[in-house]
């Protein structure tokens, strides 16, 4: 399908140095003249509260969290209708723009706007994410803060945006669900492998953390009702006693920098299982850093997500390394530093395991949002053996799951590479680079919506979700 993929035969200069060439019967008009923004407001206070996210688009509020929104009254509200389009404006630089067919009350702080004219809904959206606009967004985007400024719309509006007429939005628009439909199986795959590899690597370690290296030794009863019989030899000690536990610094967002000169702020959504991402990064401006060095992280600290600690892939849980510093705790996160006698690697593996997660399931129990406190992460309770064994553990469980590592790494890695590819193509074919109409012609009109989309259920869209919510209360 996407060998047939050609250019347009024909292209016209656009008139803006950095939309560059556009098929030669494509529009240039600036965003205004598609795009009226409303600002209709719920007298009553009835109806669904839309959040707005990154990956999901608007969804209701109770789909991003089961925590019921903080606002005493939903009265002042934006009203939404299907067919409408809302920018999250703090964040248009990255993309956030959504629709839905569910009309509702969105945040008195996103844009909510008309759609002017025969557009078709879903290419809009597909263009407002591109690349092309998405960095110009964040050019416009202004406030007090370097990073998380407003794109309000005298500055949105004016920005020229290139598109051609509605039927062939509305080819653009198959062809790219199409292509989503066929890379998000292909997600799914990868990821069920993934799924496979982890829950074999967790077994060897479960046994090595818990019973040791050697398969006579013997045992006795920990009196722990999730970790059952222990080597007799080990001591049964609390986390809070092998460890100094420190939570974050609540930096106000009004301050966050975007410069790269700044220092990064680890934040809940980059504390994936055993790594740190740091896709979506924000930072605080390095004058202000050295007042919190109680916060700096180092390398070889242990950071633990305090939000949804548990996920699809495990416990968010990761050492830092070289890669990973400088930067700072943010609230959300608890950083541990092991004591003297204490394997940095072996108490991380602790944190990790099955018996962590045993003893986090009654702590959830009926509560909305998975939340653990730095009280319950110290109260942990394990058996440690001495220093050295810890040692021999770790090596051995290193050499024994290097080979799943590496297929797990594979598979993460031809993830993000299919993402990627999805990402240019969508770029290339919404701002004209390629011509669809013809392939377009031959895909049926709609995709099963009854199969779930991978990249709306994701373990590190937590944090966003959390953060969505947030943005309505």
């Amino acid at each position: 399908m996407i060998g047939r993929l050609k250019p347009y035969p024909e292209y016209k200069e656009s008139g803006v140095p950095w939309l560059g060439r556009i098929p030669a019967h494509w529009t240039v008009a600036r965003i205004k003249s598609i795009l009226r923004e409303l600002d209709r407001r719920s007298t009553d206070g009835e109806g669904v509260l839309l959040s707005l996210t990154r990956l999901r688009g608007l969804i209701p509020q109770t789909e991003a969290s089961a925590r019921m929104h903080g606002a005493k009254t939903l009265v002042g509200y934006k009203l939404y209708h299907p067919g409408q389009i809302v920018m999250n404006r703090m964040q248009a630089w990255s993309g956030m723009f959504g629709a839905r067919d569910l009309p509702g009350l969105v945040s008195s702080d996103y844009s909510v706007f008309q759609i002017v004219g025969d557009h078709h809904v879903r290419f809009l959206l597909y263009r407002l994410k591109s690349p092309d606009l998405v960095g110009r967004f964040a050019i416009e985007s202004k406030g007090i803060g370097s990073g998380f400024n407003r794109l309000y719309t005298d500055r949105f509006g004016p920005i020229p945006i290139t598109f051609p007429a509605p039927d062939e939005q509305a080819a653009i628009v198959r062809f790219l669900d199409h292509l989503n439909h066929r890379l998000e199986r292909a997600i799914r795959a990868k990821k069920e492998l993934i799924a496979l590899l982890n829950e074999q690597k967790q077994a060897i370690i479960h046994r090595a953390v818990t019973r040791g290296l050697d398969p006579d030794i013997r045992l006795k009863p920990s009196g722990i009702l999730w970790m059952g019989d222990v080597p007799a030899n080990w001591q049964l000690k609390r986390i809070a006693h092998v460890a100094s536990i420190l939570t974050g610094y609540p930096f106000p967002s009004t301050g966050f920098s975007q410069s790269g000169k700044d220092v990064r702020l680890l934040r809940g959504i980059n504390v994936t299982p055993g790594a740190i991402r740091w896709g979506d990064v924000v930072r605080w401006p390095e004058r202000g850093a050295g007042q919190m060095n109680e916060f700096r992280l180092r390398v070889g600290d242990i950071v633990l997500g305090m939000d949804r600690p548990i996920v699809r892939g495990g416990i968010r849980v990761a050492v830092l390394t070289d890669e990973d510093v400088p930067s700072l705790l943010l609230q959300r996160v608890a950083r541990l530093r092991p004591f003297e006698g204490v394997h940095r690697d072996f108490l991380a593996l602790l944190l990790s395991g099955k018996c962590f997660l045993d003893y986090l399931a009654p702590i959830f129990t009926g509560v909305s949002v998975p939340h653990i406190s730095p009280h319950q992460i110290g109260g942990y309770k394990c058996a440690f053996p001495s220093h050295d064994e810890q040692c021999g553990i770790v090596d051995w469980i290193a050499e024994h799951t290097s080979s799943l590592n590496t297929a797990i790494e594979r598979a993460q890695c031809e993830i993000d590479l299919i993402r990627e590819y999805r990402t240019r193509i969508s770029a290339d074919v919404v701002t004209g680079q390629l011509d669809v109409r013809e392939v377009s012609r031959t895909l049926p009109a709609e995709i099963d919506a009854t199969e779930p989309s991978v990249d709306t259920v994701d373990e590190d869209e937590s944090e966003e979700l959390l953060e969505a919510v947030a943005d309505n209360e």
